[in-house]
């Protein structure tokens, strides 16, 4: 099995800065998005700080150290964040969500903090592995709103959760069977808010990978995407190296 992959961020049809940021490194396939925030340029030094991190990694033969080894460097953003507020910014918050996807023979890894998303796409239907790390979410979870109240709610922007705004960051881990076959789409909330999962599964039946990204990037700026908006597909295909 190999995998074919593409990422592509754009400022969407509000912003004037996109604080979004993506990384594509198949060679040890690893790929992330990026949701900074803190504004005048602020959350674009987050996000920017966390993909540089993740460049530097190089290639793990055990599966556990791959994941400590991106875990530790997440957690040394966030203390560096923390400083950099203090020392530039007076101490305001400086920080970004992420989502990461590692894969390992046939075995997923997902790392993240905060609302950016990794959805499977497998045999026609899509399901959400992340779990969002919001106030909403939370009100969901303990049933004090329904689907419907959560898609308009006046707080579906506050995060609970993101690299650069606490001393002791938490990052949620799930690991997942990958197949031939399967979709995964990394994603920041500038993409998921401008498009329902029904027209994510339509973009996700095109033939490329980048033909789909281009599509979901061109529908979301379509819907008005609120925010910056930015997305990763990798793909899972038969390998023909020994064809």
């Amino acid at each position: 099995m190999q995998w074919l992959s593409t990422a592509t961020t754009d400022v969407g049809v509000v912003r004037k800065i996109n604080e979004d940021a993506v990384f594509s490194k198949p060679d040890i396939n690893l790929w992330a998005v990026a949701d900074g925030m803190g504004g005048h340029e602020a959350g674009n030094i987050a996000s920017s700080m966390i993909v540089n991190m993740l460049a530097d990694i190089e290639l793990k033969v055990n599966l556990d150290v791959f994941v400590s080894t991106i875990e530790d460097k997440i957690l040394d953003v966030n203390k560096r964040l923390l400083e950099y507020s203090e020392i530039m910014l007076e101490g305001r918050i400086i920080g970004s969500t992420v989502a990461i996807l590692l894969i390992k023979g046939r075995i997923g890894v997902c790392l993240w903090a905060g609302d950016s998303r990794l959805y499977r796409y497998r045999n026609g239907g899509i399901e959400q592995i992340t779990v969002d790390h919001s106030h909403v979410a939370e009100l969901l979870k303990h049933g004090s709103i329904s689907m419907e109240e959560a898609e308009n709610h006046p707080d579906a922007n506050v995060i609970t959760r993101a690299v650069g705004t606490c001393e002791h960051l938490y990052i949620d881990i799930d690991v997942f069977d990958v197949n031939v076959g399967d979709t995964f789409m990394l994603c920041t909330d500038g993409l998921y808010n401008a498009i329902n999962e029904e027209g994510i599964i339509n973009c996700l039946q095109d033939d490329t990978v980048e033909v789909t990204a281009n599509n979901l990037i061109e529908t979301s700026l379509h819907n008005g995407a609120s925010d910056n908006v930015s997305v990763v597909l990798v793909k899972g295909v038969r390998s023909t190296a020994n064809q």
